[in-house]
């Protein structure tokens, strides 16, 4: 691919993914791409007309004899896991983002044709500090502590990717770090949390969001594969919007929780939520929130949001309230379990 050539061939790894199967078929609609190759040991969860399904987990050493025949000049990885997946264990998350990364890496090494990578990231990069600037710049990564386990993951991965680069000069290298998705019947941890009938928050805090939209998160992902932007990109909307504002918009009040009680309590939680042993993570961001900078996203990818913090909370909340409660919350049984873990 030279120098502002478009994308031809285009893998995407993690096509099972809603992420991965949504850039898919963005990208079946572009006429100018030949061939979409979609990497996965699952099926995709939409419907995809003329992409080629390689059956594969990531993880796999023949990754790297499989991918160079597809002569493949651009590769997005989108099998990077946020959260814990219902039919597979815990552990999984780790093994998938770190081996399978490193897996990849080590097939685009051989893949001679490439000229594009780009990989579906995570702002948890930044922690979540008191101290935080209001938005993070890419810059700013490693300027906070990461005290959580999914932190130094995410850390780890850029380290990989930072190397690959170093390597191999001649492809573009992009880390897309994007913000927490919210959208109605989106299936992930925060929408399941902001969809309860009771939300529990944590005393004396308000974080400020900057929750996007899954419609933005796509859009900028469609976007990156057409741009020639190197190094790290934040994606995110405009803006930031505090929990409390959320919770009023959606109608769904809270049960403000000291931090000993709200620590244990949520962890419990958050197994039922689908966020796992992520819970550490989540915490912090509801107690501290998390903004960053999306200048480069805008001026540099070419890609302006269509909706700020705000919009996405409105969009949200509007379907919330036209779906009725959640499942319920036995408050009772939470604040028990919680009283349990303190002794």
């Amino acid at each position: 691919m030279a120098e502002g050539t478009p994308p031809r061939r285009v893998v995407v790894t993690g096509v099972a993914t809603r992420w991965g199967g949504e850039l898919a078929r963005a990208l079946e609609r572009d006429p100018a791409i030949e061939a979409v190759i979609g990497i996965d040991d699952r099926p995709p969860l939409v419907e995809l007309e003329r992409t080629e399904l390689l059956d594969i987990d990531i993880r796999n050493p023949a990754l790297s004899r499989l991918l160079p025949t597809t002569c493949a000049d651009t590769v997005v990885h989108c099998g990077i896991l946020w959260y814990p997946e219902p039919d597979k264990p815990a552990r999984t998350l780790h093994d998938v983002n770190v081996i399978g990364t490193l897996q990849l890496l080590t097939a685009c090494e051989r893949t001679r044709t490439l000229r594009r990578l780009v990989v579906r990231g995570s702002a948890a990069i930044y922690g979540c500090e008191p101290s935080a600037p209001l938005f993070f710049t890419e810059e700013l990564a490693g300027t906070m502590p990461l005290r959580t386990r999914f932190q130094r993951d995410v850390a780890e991965l850029e380290g990989y990717f930072e190397t690959f680069a170093r390597r191999r000069p001649e492809v573009d290298c992009c880390m897309l770090r994007f913000q927490p998705e919210l959208g109605v019947g989106l299936e992930a941890p925060l929408a399941r949390y902001l969809s309860l009938p009771v939300v529990p928050t944590q005393l004396g805090f308000d974080p400020r969001l900057q929750p996007l939209h899954p419609e933005d998160a796509t859009g900028a992902l469609v976007a990156a594969v057409r741009s020639r932007v190197r190094g790290a990109v934040n994606v995110a909307p405009s803006g930031a919007i505090s929990l409390s504002r959320i919770l009023r918009l959606a109608g769904r009040p809270s049960l403000p929780l000291p931090y000993p009680l709200f620590a244990p309590a949520f962890g419990r939680l958050a197994r039922e939520l689908g966020a796992g042993p992520l819970f550490a993570d989540a915490v912090r961001l509801l107690r501290f929130g998390r903004g960053v900078s999306n200048r480069r996203l805008v001026e540099e990818v070419g890609y302006k949001p269509r909706y700020d913090a705000a919009a996405v909370a409105a969009d949200f909340a509007e379907g919330v309230r036209g779906r009725g409660l959640a499942a319920p919350l036995d408050l009772a049984d939470l604040a028990e379990r919680a009283a349990r873990a303190l002794r």
